[in-house]
């Protein structure tokens, strides 16, 4: 006997009912898609749209300022745009008089004198950085009263503010034209960024070491000695390369005033047009420079990798 609308059994297996075309039933989970009624199928995906950003006028209008002002400089400063065409022939023109037929026999002078560039570049790093570090301690966050982190702040901004150039200018009427006059200069300037780039470096320090010597009753010296000088001493000896290699640069660019070194005998012989020998100075300069960089380079990045 079988159940009412049972099937019958098969092989000892009972078939499932067959469904009359009425039933409520027929299509469902059986893969009659057709019998799926309508609008209960899955609805199509929205097309994807990036995500827009917002409205900021104020960006918008801090860009249009820029434009403005770029554009108005060409105006102010009067280019002659014709010229510029003219600019890579002359070019090729003055590197043929320079390099073609250089004249060795100023190798020796350029040397020494680039030589007293760099022993300028390295007075003024060494003198700077022994000054602005402390200072640079003293004009942290959280160690010295507020005024005097103030003062020295606006004493730093103040240095910077200054181009060497012009600094060294006024230097001039004090030591006059010797290389003294370069090496102050690189010492001022090198106390205005060392001494930036000094307190920033303190106060992004780790706290840890910091509150662990400071609970045990540590004074300030201790807790600068002990809780941040480790934390912070791989970032002051790479500023201090860092700031050689500016310097290197900038007492190149000091002896064209007369402060002494290769810029000064760079100088005189280019208003003289001795293009032979210029091409020889360049020459060494260029390449003492990027050997200083490349040293540097690779001193700073095994200091600060470890």
């Amino acid at each position: 006997m079988t159940a009412q609308g049972s099937r019958p059994m098969e092989h000892g297996v009972t078939l499932a009912p067959r469904l009359s075309a009425t039933s409520p039933w027929r299509g469902r989970n059986t893969g009659d898609v057709s019998a799926v009624p309508s609008g209960r199928g899955p609805k199509p995906r929205p097309a994807w749209r990036p995500p827009q950003r917002p409205l900021r006028p104020g960006k918008a209008v801090a860009w249009l300022l820029l434009t403005v002002l770029a554009v108005a400089s060409f105006h102010g400063i009067a280019i002659d745009w014709r010229r510029i065409g003219d600019l890579p022939a002359q070019i090729v023109q003055y590197s043929v008089l320079m390099f073609t037929h250089p004249d060795w026999t100023k190798f020796g002078e350029a040397a020494h004198q680039t030589l007293l560039s760099v022993e300028m570049a390295w007075l003024g790093t060494v003198l700077g950085a022994l000054i602005a570090t402390p200072l640079s301690f003293l004009a942290s966050r959280g160690f010295s009263p507020r005024w005097i982190v103030t003062l020295l702040r606006a004493v730093f901004s103040l240095i910077r503010a200054v181009p060497e150039v012009v600094l060294a200018i006024i230097l001039l009427t004090v030591t006059g034209l010797t290389p003294f006059t370069g090496a102050l200069t690189l010492v001022l300037t090198s106390i205005g960024t060392l001494g930036k780039w000094g307190y920033e470096a303190v106060e992004r320090a780790d706290d840890k070491p910091i509150e662990a010597t400071r609970s045990v009753g540590a004074t300030t010296w201790q807790i600068l000695r002990w809780g941040v000088w480790p934390d912070v001493a791989p970032e002051f000896l790479s500023f201090w390369l860092y700031r050689f290699e500016v310097n290197v640069r900038a007492s190149a660019v000091l002896g064209l005033i007369g402060a002494g070194g290769i810029g000064d005998m760079l100088s005189s012989y280019v208003q003289y047009r001795q293009w032979p020998v210029i091409g020889v100075l360049l020459i060494v300069v260029v390449v003492v420079t990027m050997a200083v960089d490349a040293v540097s380079q690779t001193l700073r990045k095994r200091i600060v990798e470890g």
